[in-house]
């Protein structure tokens, strides 16, 4: 019942959100810090697991548009998660941009890049720029996402694709849930410690809505086994990935905390001693196209020629 309500708290909230033209649910300053110490560990990559799994995942995707693109843009690209993967025959130049410069200094690129510190909210480039953009795990930090999408659409050229990915609605559901009856039942109320996300309704309709076509979006599950609750949380934070909003709690107690782990084990513990926990990543993959070129559009309603009962019934 508890994570029900809470899916359905935070899909109604992006839903009004969405519909708002200036919205303030994240510190970005914050962010920029986080993401700056995170970058600058002497044992980052250690860290780099999961955004590189979904990056690989993302140029995979785009591995099924057979065409070269000469300027590419990934945005918010973090460690150069993506430049890891790309395919340099078909990317011919990878502009990589990041709000956090020490994220920027040390990356492994599979193609010619450049770097150039810039923030999602605000992005620097001229219209009808690039052939491609990219944004692996970024976006969901962004707090007005419905113009950056219009950013995004505004730079591509004529029948260029955006192709992203984002933390979903049910993201690290397991520490949610257990923070949120460990902190009821401690204190009597519910402290705000992970991160509020989207879902897939709401960023299809924004797509649509900032004039993208031919969209496609779908939903990966990765799940991560850790030895304790406070693993996770470590990682969460090497990651760059620690709560942001601006209704963060900045203080956890160590009841609430030992509470919470309690509960976490004996809710989603794997081994029959809890000796190993999940965590639930749902990231949504997401592509959208710029109108123009050749491409191929939907039929005006009514000039179907064939009944879908007859094909049915055969």
């Amino acid at each position: 019942m508890l994570r029900s309500k809470s899916k359905f708290h935070v899909s109604m909230l992006y839903r009004w959100l969405s519909a708002q033209s200036s919205v303030n649910i994240f510190d970005r300053r914050a962010k920029r810090w986080q993401k700056n110490r995170a970058a600058a560990s002497p044992n980052a990559s250690t860290y780099d697991y999961l955004k590189d799994e979904v990056a690989y995942r993302l140029v995979d995707r785009l591995g099924d548009v057979s065409r070269a693109f000469p300027l590419a843009l990934d945005l918010g690209s973090g460690r150069g998660h993506v430049a890891k993967f790309a395919d340099s025959d078909s990317i011919g130049l990878l502009v990589q941009t990041d709000m956090a410069e020490e994220a920027l200094k040390n990356v492994t690129c599979a193609t010619t890049t450049t770097k150039i510190q810039a923030d999602e909210e605000s992005i620097p480039f001229r219209t009808n720029s690039f052939d491609l953009v990219t944004s692996c795990l970024a976006l969901h930090w962004v707090n007005d996402l419905p113009g950056t999408f219009q950013q995004i659409l505004n730079l591509l050229r004529e029948d260029g694709v955006f192709i992203g990915a984002l933390f979903a609605v049910d993201t690290l559901f397991e520490l949610r849930c257990a923070f949120q009856l460990a902190e009821e039942a401690m204190r009597g109320g519910v402290a705000a410690r992970v991160s509020p996300f989207t879902d897939m309704q709401d960023v299809g309709s924004l797509l649509s809505r900032a004039g993208f076509v031919m969209t496609t979006i779908d939903v990966d599950e990765i799940v991560v086994n850790y030895p304790t609750m406070r693993a996770l949380m470590k990682d969460l934070q090497c990651m760059g990935e620690s709560n942001a909003a601006w209704t963060r709690s900045n203080y956890i107690s160590k009841s609430v905390l030992r509470e919470a782990e309690t509960i976490y084990k004996s809710m989603y513990g794997i081994e029959e001693d809890g000796s190993s926990i999940p965590a639930t990543y749902r990231v949504l993959h997401m592509i959208g196209w710029k109108p123009g070129g050749n491409q191929w559009q939907a039929a005006e309603r009514g000039s179907g020629t064939v009944s879908l009962k007859d094909v049915l019934e055969k």
